[in-house]
């Protein structure tokens, strides 16, 4: 059975599936991953949805909305999670709230245990200076993990053309650290991709990437991106950091 008819066979959103043990998960990656690898981005969210029911969800940072904007056409009420950290950018809060006021998603947002103001007096202010990897461990990392803790299988917007540590990153994978399945319907997208589905879609923009920041985290640790320089370059400039951790 292909993906899509397996997909329609078993539409079960609303319906909320039994967990699966890693064992079994890791089994539908070996199966389905191949099998997928080249399949369009709606079909690998179809699949993923119909698979894992209630028990999947995509995850978005709001740099755009276009895994949102993509999945509610194949799963209307979908679940999409958002990590606030609570260092982001008013741009990237305001298009969190743009995308669950004008899409049919349902919109999660899932916070750090301490706030700012307690990770300070527990760890003195400005740790993302000092220590930017615990920092991320606090605020991102351990928040995610914990916010996922009721799903089999979350879905990414991954890119393999953002950087060099991401050019394997397969369409279906193992998160061991997670121990669960990790989809990346648009791993194989070009920038150019994205920017025609933004542009024939009229897709939400965080409009800071019109600003200058083509990637866009924690407003501590994210600066403007001059032209020519590695879209990348602006998340923890000036130290050797690449990664919050989450895709790690």
């Amino acid at each position: 059975m292909s993906a899509p008819a397996t997909a329609r066979a078993r539409s079960s959103r609303g319906i909320s599936t039994e967990g699966r043990t890693p064992e079994e998960l890791r089994d539908l990656v070996s199966h389905w991953g191949a099998e997928l690898e080249l399949a369009p981005a709606e079909v690998i969210i179809e699949w993923a949805a119909a698979t894992f029911g209630e028990r999947f969800c995509i995850t978005s940072s709001m740099g755009d909305a276009v895994l949102a904007h993509l999945a509610q056409k194949v799963v209307p009420g979908v679940d999409v999670v958002f990590l606030d950290t609570g260092y982001h950018f008013v741009e990237t809060i305001g298009t969190r709230d743009a995308v669950a006021a004008t899409m049919d998603v349902n919109l999660i947002t899932i916070s750090p245990v301490q706030t700012v103001a307690d990770q300070d007096a527990e760890h003195g202010p400005e740790l993302y200076k000092r220590d930017p990897d615990l920092c991320c461990a606090l605020r991102k990392v351990k928040p995610l993990a914990d916010g996922l803790a009721r799903y089999d299988a979350w879905a990414t917007g991954l890119r393999r053309a953002e950087t060099h540590n991401r050019v394997i990153a397969p369409v279906i994978g193992w998160d061991a650290k997670k121990q669960k399945v990790k989809v990346s319907p648009i791993a194989r997208w070009s920038d150019e991709q994205v920017d025609r589905y933004i542009a024939e879609n009229g897709v939400l923009v965080n409009p800071l990437v019109y600003d200058g920041y083509p990637s866009i985290g924690c407003a501590p640790c994210t600066r403007r991106v001059a032209p020519g320089e590695d879209p990348r370059s602006g998340r923890w400039a000036g130290t050797n950091k690449t990664e919050c951790g989450i895709h790690s």
